[in-house]
């Protein structure tokens, strides 16, 4: 038997090695990240268009995303008993900076930052108690954002993400690396990241958390991943199917009825491979057919006149349940999934040792 402890995380500590991972659009938010950290893990809102229901988001993305940050961060604390809340914020996404200083200002616990390198997000949250950490895939990419933080700013991630390549949504490989890593491979990937982080926790004598994600669905994946070396556990697919998840009742029933042959690689708008449940939409963009629709400035590098389809709208048709018009993000193994469950009973199978409640 494993024996678990709980994450330092800044100033905060978890009771169960565990970080849900952020989903966006919609898929979590307070709902699912408050129940999370009820139970004694790290609950994550998306920050990707947070504020899509918003009556001005037409009009102003922005603004309209900078004030829902605020509304669902409230939210997940009312639900989380004290618990650790933290925001996913997309290194990708127009007006990264402005999204990072706001989280900081909601009072998030931690930010966590992926699709690309957050280079400068020391920067945004200097001076606050916002602990923050990057996603990384490759000992190739911890080591350039290693680096970068320890000659700029004199600083460590507070913990790292390693994602992995069974991970759902945009993925930090390209097709050829999707291809290469089998899992014995990756697992030497991932040692060679923590030999990496060693170097770096022994230059500033601070523990330096490692956190797995990818494919990560079941107690035996939650222990081969603290049996290579792993701190705690990143989850994401998993929690989708939950009664707390604020995604559609529509959008986890296409979960539910997913087979292992409906899970694919698609080339998403942001530029970076994704993995996605195959849909009718799905069968329009193989077809080369230009799905229209305004947009909405979701990302720094983005022609409309090039792209396929808007992201961002493709994404929010998913959140509202318009499964068969939308891109259905998710997890390598989500076809496993078989049934509506409560995020306490999802905890505990991937830790059936642990106390009945950690709250």
């Amino acid at each position: 038997m494993i024996q678990y402890q709980g994450l330092k995380i800044g100033k905060k500590y978890t009771k169960l090695p565990l970080i849900q991972g952020g989903m966006g659009i919609g898929i979590s938010l307070g709902g699912l990240a408050g129940a999370v950290a009820a139970e004694g893990g790290a609950g994550v809102i998306s920050a990707a268009q947070i504020g899509f229901r918003e009556p001005d988001f037409d009009e102003d993305p922005l603004k309209a995303n900078l004030c829902a940050i605020h509304q669902e961060v409230e939210k997940a604390r009312a639900l989380s008993k004290g618990g650790v809340i933290g925001m996913n914020i997309m290194t990708a996404m127009n007006g990264y900076e402005s999204y990072v200083r706001e989280a900081v200002k909601a009072g998030v616990d931690f930010i966590v930052s992926g699709a690309g390198l957050p280079v400068d997000l020391p920067a945004y949250t200097n001076g606050s108690d916002a602990a923050i950490a990057p996603i990384v895939s490759t000992e190739k990419s911890a080591s350039v954002i290693l680096k970068y933080w320890d000659k700029k700013y004199k600083k460590i991630p507070d913990f790292l993400v390693v994602e992995g390549p069974k991970a759902g949504g945009h993925l930090g490989f390209t097709k050829e690396q999707l291809n290469f890593f089998t899992e014995d491979k990756y697992k030497e990937e991932v040692k060679a990241i923590l030999k990496l982080v060693k170097t770096y926790e022994e230059k500033y004598g601070d523990k330096i958390p490692v956190i797995l994600a990818g494919g990560i669905d079941s107690r035996e994946k939650a222990e081969e991943a603290f049996s290579v070396g792993a701190d705690g556990i990143q989850v994401a697919t998993r929690f989708v199917t939950t009664e707390e998840c604020d995604a559609a009742p529509e959008y986890k029933e296409a979960y539910i009825q997913a087979r292992k042959e409906d899970i694919c690689i698609v080339k998403s708008p942001v530029g970076m491979p994704g993995r996605a449940i195959h849909n009718k939409f799905l069968e329009k963009v193989e077809r080369g057919e230009k799905i229209l629709c305004k947009c909405h400035k979701c990302l720094r590098r983005c022609n409309p006149g090039e792209i396929p389809y808007c992201i961002t709208e493709a994404l929010i048709q998913a959140a509202e349940g318009n499964v068969e018009n939308a891109l259905l993000f998710c997890g390598a193994d989500a076809w496993k999934i078989s049934e509506i469950q409560t995020v306490s009973q999802v905890i505990r199978e991937l830790f059936p040792d642990f106390p009945e409640r950690c709250s």
